[in-house]
């Protein structure tokens, strides 16, 4: 009796480990693919490793950019993937080799299939030799015929059927784009957390027609000729104080419940920079990270930044939920202001604002000089991902910045 008493509890200790017991996805790299509209995939490669500690991280990779990942969690088949900063998320099932799931943006009501594969490392599967090279710039229009229409600069390098670059537009850029020509077709992704972007196109010696999409939520069709001394409207003449206001002013408050304002005492006889951003805005994660960096570069200059968020968190909460994890994850120093929720609407944020002409961009900044004078604005961000441009931004920003401080 002993005897199948033992073996019974060894059955059930053997059962119960079982049942414990979770898969492992495989380390390496993997394919992840988005379902955009009109059923397009939008395709990136990211890799999977596991930290001196044993938690799994991932890096994501489009073109040279690297976005490290820390928060993911499995528990038995299921995981959650949660990005650097972003609200977005990454819900579903795995096995060792296959992950499927949704990408999750729940402020927006927002839901994208999302499935990877363990071991394939080519972004876009192709089969035909390129029939052109698109190296060089591209006028290009989005929306073409539409109210909404705009410009963009393209910006390319193509090695073999391997292509790079992104498109600028006078709000900001298309991050780290990469993809492939294949015979007479161009594709291109980027996801960084936030955003999922695909463009598709047919390719010319010097035409595109093509469409943009951003996630399932969004197409835009586009043409774009080679035009290499094209230009876009310089950044600092799109937005202005209007006649009849003598200062840019606001009051709105911090997590604390504290209502800060330019009239405050740290910002008196200051060069001060309004930040007009939000924490779900890629381009205006990388003007934060920008100016994290120089601050601490400059630490001992009468600079201030202080930044003004509309956020699409549906409550005041959720807000400052978002604020807190930004400033906690980049580790921001200056102070960041509540001005809406529940909606990043441009038109609503410039109500906020109302001695600005527009707000047209995410992010935006006004340079404010020591007697509190309005010296420019900037709109929009172009960053790491534009190269010599953005090289170009931060000579004109110090140069600017350390103008106003020898005033």
């Amino acid at each position: 009796m002993k005897k199948i008493i033992g073996l019974f509890l060894l059955l059930l200790l053997m059962s119960s480990c079982a049942e414990k017991k979770e898969d492992s996805l495989a380390e390496g790299i993997w394919l992840a693919e988005l379902t955009a509209m009109d059923d397009v995939i939008l395709p990136f490669n990211f890799k999977l490793m596991k930290s001196a500690n044993g938690k799994l991280q991932m890096e994501i990779y489009n073109a040279e950019e690297v976005i490290t990942v820390d928060e993911i969690e499995t528990k038995n088949d299921s995981i959650w993937i949660k990005f650097q900063v972003f609200e977005g998320y990454i819900a579903g099932t795995f096995t060792e080799n296959s992950i499927n799931g949704e990408f999750i943006k729940e402020s927006l009501d927002r839901i994208v299939p999302f499935k990877a594969t363990h071991g394939i490392t080519e972004r876009f599967k192709n089969s035909r030799t390129p029939e052109e090279n698109v190296s060089g710039i591209w006028e290009t229009e989005f929306g073409k015929g539409t109210p909404d229409k705009y410009k963009a600069k393209g910006i390319f390098v193509q090695k073999g059927d391997k292509i790079t670059g992104t498109y600028r537009t006078e709000t900001g850029d298309y991050r780290y784009l990469d993809g492939v020509v294949s015979g007479d077709s161009l594709k291109i992704s980027a996801f960084d957390g936030a955003h999922a972007f695909v463009f598709t196109a047919k390719v010319t010696d010097s035409s595109m027609n093509g469409a943009f999409y951003s996630g399932n939520h969004s197409k835009e069709l586009f043409t774009a000729k080679r035009n290499e001394a094209f230009e876009l409207t310089a950044a600092d003449s799109l937005t202005f104080i209007k006649d009849g206001y003598e200062k840019f002013a606001f009051s709105f408050p911090d997590a604390d419940g504290k209502m800060i304002s330019l009239e405050d005492e740290r910002f008196n006889d200051k060069v001060v920079i309004v930040q007009v951003m939000g924490t779900w805005c890629p381009n205006c994660l990388d003007e934060t990270k920008y100016y994290i960096d120089y601050l601490k570069k400059n630490p001992d200059t009468d600079l201030e930044v202080i930044a003004i968020a509309f956020e699409y968190a549906k409550s005041k909460e959720g807000a400052f939920r978002s604020i807190k994890r930004m400033k906690d994850r980049i580790g921001v120093e200056y102070p960041i202001v509540l001005a809406q929720f529940g909606s990043s609407d441009k038109a609503l944020a410039q109500e906020k604002l109302p001695m600005l002409n527009h707000v047209l961009s995410y992010p935006t900044s006004i340079f404010i000089d020591k007697n509190g004078n309005v010296r420019k604005i900037h709109t929009g961000f172009n960053g790491p991902a534009t190269g010599e441009k953005f090289i170009e931004f931060q000579k004109e920003f110090d140069g600017f910045v350390k103008k106003l401080l020898s005033e």
